[in-house]
């Protein structure tokens, strides 16, 4: 650091900038000039330090772009996983449909080859009287005013009226009565011998016992559970 002037070097200083016209010229130049410099300096160090900023800027820039790119990435293979995804979609549709085309074959199938229970009913109860009887086994069922009986048949002076079901109740035996009335207002239906009959795969301990008291005629594909009464009509 230059030393300070002294009172006598700064006294002579002032007068020659008052009396000497070239030096107090050479003088001011020489301090526009440090101010153009130290604004030079300054101007440096803020461009340094845009060009910083600007680095960062461009670091930052170039991160957004990287970024953006992983997310488009990301975007198309979401894309195409939930394209993937409809396809699946779609195929088990396509799977369920068949599927259920499939069942409905296999039930149509089924019920082609499976007879109902009136069927089964009217063959097992016809081979039965063929082969106990001798005589010609019950029809198909039959309407009588709007009701209808699942098992009828009549040969020679023998009726058989009847009923089919999965499960014997006591109601079902009182449906049974009044199906048997129904026949009886019809003449040309009723013969003087009448067969009660149910066929069933299973009945409840009450309804068996009310059938015996009955006189009705229960029995399954496997036998009789009820004794076979013939009444008159």
């Amino acid at each position: 650091m230059p030393e300070a002037l002294s009172r006598e070097e700064k006294r002579r200083f002032l007068k020659a900038l008052e009396e000497d016209e070239e030096f107090r010229y050479a003088v001011a130049g020489l301090i526009g000039i440090s101010e153009v410099l130290k604004r030079l300096d300054r101007l440096e160090a803020n461009q340094e330090k845009l060009w910083m900023e600007l680095k960062a800027l461009r670091e930052n820039q170039e991160k957004l772009w990287l970024n953006q790119e992983r997310l488009w990435s990301e975007v198309k293979s979401l894309r195409e996983n939930q394209e993937k995804l409809w396809l699946e979609v779609k195929s088990l549709r396509e799977n369920q449909e068949g599927i259920l085309i499939e069942l409905s074959e296999l039930r149509t199938s089924v019920a082609g080859l499976t007879l109902s229970v009136d069927e089964e009913a009217r063959e097992v109860v016809g081979h039965r009287l063929r082969e106990e009887l001798e005589v010609d086994g019950p029809h198909d069922g039959i309407r009588v005013d709007d009701k209808e009986i699942d098992i009828y048949g009549a040969s020679g002076d023998l009726c058989v009226v009847g009923e089919a079901t999965v499960r014997l109740g006591v109601k079902l035996l009182d449906e049974l009565e009044r199906r048997i009335d129904y026949v009886k207002k019809r003449p040309e239906l009723l013969r003087p011998r009448l067969i009660k009959v149910v066929y069933t795969d299973y009945a409840v301990p009450s309804a068996l016992e009310r059938a015996r008291d009955r006189g009705v005629w229960v029995l399954k594909w496997s036998g009789d559970l009820t004794p076979r009464l013939i009444h008159t009509a």
